[in-house]
């Protein structure tokens, strides 16, 4: 794509309404607040073409900035993204009504985030293991003898900045796709790796025999969850996401699945719309904020 072209085909898709965007990545609308959406980088507020994502100190303008920012590409894969999944992209790049209806009902409902971006997880520092440990077990009030097997097998680690690093994997030889990033220090901080493909597998943790899943909102929340519930397979699904592509996968495999999302505003509408798309999912709503609350006693 030369700078010409590229520049003609991102002034054609620049104007796409935000909130068409935000539909298309199957971002949940705030019930209070009609311009706050609950997306898979956290709340976004928009004004017109303007976005804010207030927890990440984000923001940007125009429909190629926010695909930029929700789905982690880089510009010219966010203007393809735009031009396969958006009308207004169907005529930028020539595609007739009846060869974009039909591109519609092939393409999954959750694009793949970050398709073209690699992968470019932390490095492991054993020296910092002991302080992400520390924080999983004395602030997070998670178990060692659960936390053990996830360090051994490699799916928990820690990188050169202290932080804890949960892996997403795919298949039966659990091929990292991307990683959940979560702080340990006294600043609370969260994050993905860059090149992360959450459509592409996700954090789990629980025995390969049962055939029940729950679906938590983070990595820390699917341990959590596990303990209060050993007899089930707990997933991360990195946000509050109505809609993993890799979930039909697990319904068709014939799991039962319970949708753990937070017991909050954007945690219920997510579950309601996960229900509504997949009538047989039921709501296993925490009794706490979240699953790692109900763990974790007051002090």
């Amino acid at each position: 794509m030369n700078f010409a072209n590229f520049r003609r085909r991102a002034d054609r898709v620049r104007e796409v309404p935000l909130e068409t965007v935000l539909a298309l990545r199957n971002a949940v609308r705030d019930p209070r607040d009609r311009q706050k959406w609950h997306t898979e980088q956290g709340p976004v507020s928009i004004a017109g073409q303007k976005f804010t994502n207030w927890h990440r100190n984000i923001g940007g303008g125009g429909a190629i900035d926010l695909v930029m920012h929700l789905a982690d590409l880089d510009a010219s894969a966010a203007v393809v993204w735009l031009e396969q999944h958006s009308p207004a992209g169907y005529a930028a790049a020539g595609i007739t009504g009846h060869r974009a209806s039909s591109n519609r009902r092939t393409t999954s409902s959750v694009p793949p985030t970050n398709q073209t971006g690699k992968l470019r997880l932390p490095d492991r520092d054993a020296s910092k293991l002991g302080r992400v440990q520390n924080y999983l077990t004395q602030h997070r009030n998670l178990s060692s003898l659960v936390l053990e097997p996830l360090i051994e097998a490699g799916k928990l680690y820690a990188d050169n900045r202290g932080n804890a690093v949960f892996l997403l994997v795919a298949g039966k030889a659990n091929h990292p796709v991307g990683a959940e990033l979560r702080g340990t220090g006294t600043r609370a901080w969260r994050g993905m790796a860059p090149g992360t493909r959450k459509d592409s597998g996700y954090f789990w943790v629980g025995a390969k025999g049962p055939k029940r899943v729950v679906l938590c909102e983070s990595a820390i929340d699917a341990i959590s969850c596990y303990m209060l519930y050993p007899d089930r397979v707990c997933i991360s699904t990195s946000g509050t996401r109505p809609n993993p592509s890799w979930l039909r996968v697990i319904l068709d495999c014939g799991y039962e699945v319970d949708c753990g999302f937070d017991a909050d505003p954007p945690g219920d509408a997510a579950s309601r719309e996960m229900i509504r798309l997949y009538p047989h999912i039921q709501r296993l709503r925490p009794t706490a904020k979240d699953w790692n609350v109900v763990l974790t006693p007051p002090t």
